[in-house]
């Protein structure tokens, strides 16, 4: 898989099939789309285009009231749709200019000039263009003569798309990590810097490494701790993490910790990413360290007995 940033140093695409969105997640039902997407173009020996947007548009055009959190990162996204069999990924700067381009100049300048499409994947109620005055209708129109043909998809999978969106959301935001899991058909990631905290999990046997997000807008699972896996610069390791506001030691704000299984590395300001696996409990407040380091010593052994079965 090719990834372009911009639309300035693009290759002079053949045969293209082309669909364009956020696939925010790259969940199942996305999976399923992009497999059908290089099918047809293996069909007419062509190439398969997915046209993203970052940042993602609702933060673009309703930047003071979208609380909207992605399930992915360009990173993260980038990383996932590399197993989907894509020919080519191309991030487009999304921008309230480009918001304002007219559904006609859409096609032609945006879609013809640069992807040079045989055929075009869009969604049922799809929309594009100054106030989405783009349409299916129009854009038939516009295949007709500059020679593409445009595939809609059954309401039925674009309905599916967007269930499967809010649901993973509502899940990741409820507990239900596993569930969320099944949707995506991968585990839930989150990439961060790791910085230094307080260094309070070593007084008591339970070093832990302080993780930043990479962007603000990703979506935080809900507080509690979780059997995580941990990819770094040193490997692949087993660890649980905690998200919340450290009650045991009167924290202040939102954490996100993470205790790295069988680790004695220093990794500070590195950026790893986290795959989250199970949801083990609530954060709680315990009566001291003492009893802290108890309950730790539990989950760590739950974690464990995760990971192994």
């Amino acid at each position: 898989m090719q990834v372009h940033f911009g639309l300035e140093n693009l290759p002079d695409f053949k045969n293209t099939v082309i669909t364009v969105g956020t696939f925010d997640g790259v969940h199942s039902a996305h999976q399923s789309i992009l497999k059908q997407l290089v099918t047809m173009a293996d069909e007419i020996d062509g190439e398969s285009i997915l046209i993203t947007f970052h940042p993602h548009p609702k933060h673009v055009l309703q930047s003071h009231q979208s609380d909207l959190k992605i399930l992915s990162t360009p990173d993260e996204k980038t990383e996932l749709l590399k197993s989907t069999g894509i020919h080519h990924l191309v991030y487009v700067p999304f921008t309230l200019d480009f918001s304002k381009i007219s559904a006609d100049d859409y096609i032609e300048k945006f879609l013809v000039n640069n992807f040079h499409p045989k055929k075009i994947v869009v969604g049922f109620n799809h929309h594009f263009g100054n106030e989405r005055k783009g349409n299916g209708t129009m854009l038939r129109t516009a295949g007709l003569k500059f020679g593409f043909d445009v595939i809609e998809l059954e309401k039925q999978v674009e309905d599916e798309i967007a269930i499967s969106s809010t649901a993973i959301r509502q899940f990741i935001a409820s507990e239900k990590i596993e569930e969320a899991n099944k949707l995506l058909n991968h585990e839930y990631t989150l990439i961060g810097t790791v910085t230094e905290g307080k260094q309070l999990g070593r007084t008591i046997g339970y070093p832990t490494a302080n993780i930043k997000p990479l962007l603000s807008e990703k979506l935080i699972p809900a507080d509690g701790v979780y059997a995580v896996k941990i990819e770094c610069s040193k490997g692949k390791f087993n660890g649980m993490l905690n998200i919340g506001n450290r009650p045991t030691v009167k924290g202040i704000g939102q954490t996100i910790e993470v205790n790295i299984f069988d680790f004695n590395f220093n990794i500070y300001d590195e950026t790893i990413k986290i795959f989250f696996h199970k949801f083990i409990r609530n954060e709680q407040k315990f009566d001291g360290l003492e009893a802290l380091k108890n309950q730790l010593l539990l989950d760590k052994e739950m974690v464990k007995k995760i990971f192994i079965s």
